[in-house]
């Protein structure tokens, strides 16, 4: 196996994320080759298996399709497409378990059957699926195997996937979808299908995205205990990812928690101020911080750790040469955005 992907599989690959996903595509390019042309093959991957599930006519046969295109590329025995040749590639390349792409097809095939979830534990098992798999996959690229880093990836996934659902409540209603807890929802006297059917803001939906946002915040408190130990390439791309995903939820409070009559949105202006404060604490020297072992961990992701560290590596990777600080917030920001595009898709139907 070479150090190097297919050129022709990788520049179909890129053009499908030049077409949808410009920003990614961007911030792809001040990557080291090596990582990046891995992250741009996973990316192709997962989106065309979210086009497949949520733009099909017949979404389960639409999944089972998936799961052939994954059996195939595990025997390296690809599919004639570019993204699942590049995508064969890197998961023998980087070692990646086979548990965390089938992890994500299963959110996905969740998705697809409009699955509600009761409990906060089960919307972290979901999480961990579509958010957490992702996390931990793109951990691996980076070339991170160590189980107590996986898990915080994790962590950190699942914090985001939250974030995501207490933002677009009113977004997700409209279009049939509801994520939140229905316990929570019945606790306060709300009946879910009555209110799905005419969502409306009220202070008893307030209180209970505060609890979700409360939620997402001791995820991100677990995982920013992880990132000082770090290797110190890591540390800044994933202290701003974990920064400006946590702002979106004090936006959201700041605006009333109202996420059902109108979409928050972090301005521009507060995004640069955001990542002008994270810069200013990655430019100082760190002291290491004593982090949560691997097992301190949501039962709902350990799955994917354990997959992680029960598979063999096949080769060891050479090192990653360390960009800029600045090159690397902006590159790991826009990485995590994948959840926020993948959203978007759900409730609209297209990338932007």
């Amino acid at each position: 196996m070479t150090d190097r992907l297919h050129p022709a599989d990788m520049a179909a690959c890129r053009a499908l994320l030049k077409g949808g996903s410009r920003t990614f595509h961007a911030a792809s390019k001040v990557l080291p080759r090596r990582v990046s042309d891995a992250a741009v093959a996973l990316y192709a991957f997962c989106r065309l298996a979210d086009d497949a599930v949520d733009l099909g006519r017949n979404r389960a046969a639409a999944v089972e399709r998936l799961k052939d295109r994954l059996d195939r590329a595990y025997r390296d025995q690809p599919m004639d497409f570019a993204a699942d040749r590049a995508f064969a590639d890197v998961v023998a390349r980087f070692s990646i378990p086979r548990e965390l792409p089938e992890a994500l097809l299963e959110g996905l095939s969740w998705d697809a059957e409009g699955r509600r979830y009761e409990s906060l534990m089960d919307l972290h098992a979901y999480a961990a699926r579509v958010a957490g798999a992702v996390g931990a996959m793109m951990t691996l690229v980076m070339g991170q195997r160590a189980p107590d880093i996986v898990a915080r990836a994790c962590d950190l996934g699942v914090a985001m996937q939250l974030t995501n659902i207490a933002r677009d409540v009113g977004e997700d209603a409209r279009a049939g979808r509801l994520y939140l807890p229905l316990a929570w929802l019945r606790e306060d006297g709300i009946d879910p299908d009555a209110w799905l059917a005419n969502p409306i803001f009220t202070p008893d939906i307030a209180a209970i995205v505060q609890r979700l946002l409360d939620a997402a915040d001791a995820m991100y408190d677990r995982a920013t205990l992880g990132i000082a130990n770090l290797p110190l390439s890591c540390r800044p791309g994933i202290y701003a990812a974990r920064a400006l995903y946590a702002e979106i939820g004090r936006e959201l409070e700041r605006g009333g928690l109202d996420s059902v009559s109108r979409r928050t949105v972090v301005s521009t202006e507060r995004k640069l101020k955001v990542l002008a404060r994270t810069l200013a604490l990655l430019k100082t020297e760190w002291v290491p911080a004593k982090g949560l072992p691997a097992s301190a961990q949501i039962q709902e992701t350990w799955f994917l750790v354990e997959a992680v560290a029960a598979t063999p590596v096949r080769q060891r990777e050479p090192g990653i040469r360390a960009k800029p600080i600045e090159d690397r917030v902006v590159w790991v920001i826009d990485l995590f955005a994948r959840l926020e595009r993948r959203d978007q898709m759900l409730r609209t139907g297209s990338y932007r």
